[in-house]
């Protein structure tokens, strides 16, 4: 089994930090399962954070078709970084999507569709932002539908939406959060059943002193990026960009 991952910073697995500082993620963590089910699994991962779709349905995956050998699987999930600026196009996003689908199936390999997890609970404008998500995964749930792919529906998980899955920026999955995509995915795939809830965590405490250090930390340094014309991913390499065994 050859697996490759395009996507940004969901995909790349920030949020999910192993011990030396390095990311691991729900597509890290599907590899090793897939290993782990039996099969020796070569794996590659061209995600990069910040990233908007057009550079993954293009560059990455570009670059995921250019590997030799082919990937038999693919999995693809992208336009989360889109919907946070104003004037997206969903359209847009769905056509670009559906020229990744056709180029895969084109090749011969399999892809698998992934909508990101739910944030917008917990974020300054989370309704706009949840009303453009809701409209994205609706259309890519049909593009699935119309080429018979496999779609994964995180956004659709109400479980995943709990605070207890998410980083403290409140935008990126913690470490259960990956967890639980990772077994999505792969009971999507056959292997396993759909994952059970993670434990209970106390409730985080909010205060205006917290609210305060949220927006310091994270929603000031975001927007200064936006100003700047700048992304987090910038300068950055993909973590896997060539085959990498995994073992279960």
């Amino acid at each position: 089994m050859r697996y490759a991952a395009i996507g940004d910073s969901f995909t790349e697995g920030v949020g999910d930090v192993r011990p030396d500082g390095t990311v691991r993620g729900w597509a890290d963590r599907v590899a090793e399962g897939l290993a782990a089910a039996g099969e020796p699994v070569g794996y590659v991962n061209l995600a990069i954070r910040g990233r908007l779709l057009r550079p993954i349905v293009t560059g990455q995956l570009d670059a995921a078709l250019a590997l030799d050998p082919l990937p038999d699987l693919i999995t693809l999930n992208g336009g989360g970084n889109d919907m946070l600026r104003p004037g997206v196009r969903l359209g847009d996003l769905i056509a670009l999507t559906e020229t990744a689908v056709r180029r895969c199936a084109g090749a011969g390999v399999r892809l698998v569709l992934l909508s990101g997890a739910d944030p917008t609970a917990q974020l300054p404008l989370g309704r706009v932002v949840r009303r453009r998500g809701v409209a994205l995964t609706a259309g890519i749930a049909a593009l699935s539908s119309t080429y018979d792919l496999t779609f994964v529906n995180v956004f659709g998980d109400a479980e995943i939406r709990d605070e207890r899955y998410w980083s403290p920026d409140r935008l990126h999955l913690a470490t259960p959060g990956h967890e639980r995509v990772a077994g999505l995915v792969l009971h999507a795939l056959g292997h396993g059943d759909v994952p059970a809830p993670a434990p209970p965590a106390p409730p985080a405490a909010r205060s205006a002193r917290t609210t305060a250090r949220y927006y310091r930390e994270h929603v000031l340094p975001w927007v200064n990026r936006r100003l700047r014309g700048r992304s987090s991913g910038d300068d950055r390499d993909p973590k896997h960009p060539v085959w990498y065994p995994v073992t279960g």
